[in-house]
C-alpha cells in the first residue's frame, strides 16, 4: 500500500467515524435543548414528525408516513400524541374524505422555527470556508448517502 492509499484509508476511516459521531451528538444536542425548552412535552421523534409536517404544505398521512419510512399504525400513534399535545391537526380533504392533511398548529409552528435554527445553524458551521463548486460536491456526497439509505431500507 502508497502513501496515498493510506492516506484514502484513514480519510473513509474518519468520515466514518465522524458520521456516526456527528448523528449521535445531534441527537442528544437535539434532546438535551428538548428538556432546556418550553417543548419539554415532545421526544426527538415527535419533534422530526413536526419537522416532516412541516410549515406550509399540506402533507397526507400517506406522504409523512413514506418520508420518514414509518407504517402507518406507527405514525397514526405518534400523530395521535402530537395531537393530544396540541402540536398538529388533522384536516379531511374536501376532494377525498379518506385523505387525511396534516398541519402544524401555531405551538407546532413555535416548535418548527426553533428547530429549523438549529439547523440552519449546523449547515452554516457545516459549510464555513467551502465555495460554490465544494457545497455543489458537498450537497452530491448527501445525495448519495440518502440514495443509499433509500436502497438499504426498502430492501
Amino acid at each position: 500500500m502508497n502513501a496515498t492509499s493510506n492516506e484514502i484509508k484513514a480519510d473513509y476511516n474518519f468520515i466514518s467515524d465522524a458520521l456516526v459521531d456527528i448523528y449521535d451528538q445531534i441527537m442528544r444536542i437535539e434532546e438535551s435543548e428538548i428538556r432546556k425548552s418550553r417543548f419539554k412535552d415532545i421526544t426527538a421523534k415527535e419533534l422530526h414528525l413536526v419537522h416532516t409536517i412541516g410549515l406550509h404544505d399540506l402533507k397526507t398521512t400517506s406522504e409523512v408516513a413514506r418520508i420518514l419510512r414509518l407504517s402507518k399504525g406507527t405514525l397514526t400513534a405518534n400523530l395521535n400524541n402530537l395531537e393530544r399535545k396540541g402540536y398538529i391537526t388533522r384536516i379531511t380533504n374536501q376532494q377525498d374524505r379518506r385523505i387525511i392533511n396534516l398541519t402544524l398548529t401555531s405551538k407546532g409552528r413555535l416548535l418548527y422555527r426553533a428547530h429549523y435554527a438549529f439547523h440552519r445553524k449546523l449547515v452554516e458551521q457545516c459549510l464555513k470556508g467551502f465555495d460554490g463548486p465544494a457545497i455543489k460536491k458537498m450537497k452530491q456526497a448527501l445525495i448519495n448517502v440518502e440514495d443509499f439509505i433509500g436502497e438499504v431500507s426498502t430492501k
